[in-house]
This record gives structure tokens, C-alpha cells and sequence, in this order.
């Protein structure tokens, strides 16, 4: 049974910092493409940054510079370093996997996800 949890959203103010993580269980990270979406209120789930099983990444270019996505394989956790909040960052953030080394930006390529964890930026 795969399993993705999310941890680490919170409140924060702008211009801080979070990590978020997600622990995998029932797979082997490194076998999967590992990748983080956001949903705000009220507006359909986008694409923030994924990493290929071999550890290559992409991010959104909005965010880059901003949002580090990395993994450990051997703690089996994916995470997300978020720098200089900004209040337009304020949504759930989940991640997803699917087995294989592509990547996609599409949330219906992947097959697991994660429960979510909530990021609110105050100004």
C-alpha cells in the first residue's frame, strides 16, 4: 500500500521560510518520479516541481529560486525548501508520485497523493 504524508505547512509571515516533507511508505523513492502541486481556494491544483528518480529536477519558473525540491532515498522522504514566502504562496501543498523515471506537470499523471499540508503567508 503506497502512502504519502505531508508534514511542515504552517503560518508564517512573509519573507520567512518553511520545509515541507512527505515520507513515502510501500515503494522505493528512487524508483518513482516524486513531484509537489499547490491548490489555493478556489483555484485549480498547479504544478510547482517534481524530481526524477535519478534526481534531476524542474521547477516552476514563477518559483524558482524560491523552491528547492529535493529527496533523501535513504529516508524514503521527498521535501520542499520554500524561501521568501510571499502571500501569494498561501495554499494546500501536496505531493504525488508515479512509478518510472518521466515527469509530468499534470495533477492527473500522478497516481499517489499525499493528504496535503497547508501553508498560509500573512503580509
Amino acid at each position: 500500500q503506497v502512502q504519502l504524508v505531508e508534514s511542515g505547512g504552517g503560518s508564517v509571515q512573509a519573507g520567512g521560510s518553511l520545509r515541507l516533507s512527505c515520507t513515502v511508505t510501500g515503494y522505493v523513492l528512487n524508483t518513482y518520479c516524486m513531484a509537489w502541486f499547490r491548490q489555493a481556494a478556489g483555484k485549480s491544483r498547479e504544478w510547482v516541481s517534481y524530481i526524477r528518480p535519478d534526481g534531476a529536477t524542474n521547477t516552476k519558473y514563477s518559483v524558482k529560486g524560491r523552491f528547492t525540491i529535493s529527496k533523501d532515498n535513504a529516508k524514503n522522504t521527498l521535501y520542499l525548501q520554500i524561501n521568501t514566502l510571499k502571500p501569494e504562496d498561501t495554499a494546500m501543498y501536496y505531493c504525488a508520485a508515479v512509478f518510472g523515471r518521466a515527469c509530468f506537470t499534470s495533477p492527473g499523471d500522478y497516481k499517489s497523493w499525499g493528504q496535503g499540508t497547508q501553508v498560509t503567508v500573512s503580509s
